[in-house]
């Protein structure tokens, strides 16, 4: 797994003035924390961050962190959380958090498909029951996506869990053998679609019976 270096610098001040002073300097509050570290108030550069977050996956990617406090502090960190603003899209504050490079971490893994399933081809349907998957491994091991190749699936074939081969360093910590990706067939997509309609129209019905009842009431 490739390791991303990001700058930050501590800052003292804290609340909305301050916040909004950083982020017109192109900058942003951030916060450092974990297991065996007191949190340290920082400041990042937004561009930075930016830059970092279109070559992967927030809830995987390494980072060194490069702390600035009169001396340089180099720390592996991953983005616990990413908050933007509601309209503007715009990143308002980040948590980092420490990780030790020698211990296991739980990390969510987005799942790709490659290939077209033949059963497509014969007017099934391509079901990804699971986008993301759950790992254990080491920082230095986190797999950047687990492509499936879905060429040889046939309709009603599907692909679990237990079928997936991630490598002897990375763990599925889950024990439930459950669908990662499945081909359904057209007829059970059709059964589907008349029973959703035979509720949608048992629901109409009845709501205009209630309706009849409540004028002849009144």
């Amino acid at each position: 797994m490739e390791q991303f270096e990001i700058h930050a610098t501590v800052r003292k001040t804290t609340g909305n003035s301050p916040a909004r002073a950083l982020r017109r300097s192109g900058q942003m509050p951030a916060v450092l924390y974990g297991p065996k570290t007191e949190p340290v108030l920082l400041a990042v550069n937004v561009k930075e961050l930016e830059q970092i977050l279109k070559k992967g996956n927030i809830g995987s990617i390494i980072l060194n962190l490069v702390i600035q406090n009169g001396k340089k502090i180099t720390k592996p960190a991953m983005i616990k959380e990413l908050q933007s603003h509601p309209v503007s899209g715009n990143f308002l504050h980040v948590d980092f958090y420490e990780i030790d490079m020698l211990r296991k971490i739980n990390v969510m893994i987005p799942i790709l498909t490659k290939g077209t399933a033949k059963g497509v081809e014969l007017g099934g349907l391509l079901q990804i029951v699971r986008r993301e998957l759950e790992v254990l491994c080491l920082p230095g091991d986190i797999p950047h996506a687990i492509e499936l190749d879905i060429t040889d699936l046939d309709i009603g074939d599907a692909i679990h869990v237990e079928d997936l081969d991630l490598g002897e360093n990375v763990e599925i910590p889950a024990d439930t053998n459950f669908t990662v990706v499945t081909v359904l067939s057209p007829k059970i997509e059709a059964a589907e679609a008349e029973e959703e309609a035979e509720e949608a129209e048992a629901g109409e019905e009845e709501a205009a019976e209630e309706k009849a009842g409540s004028e002849e009431e009144s």
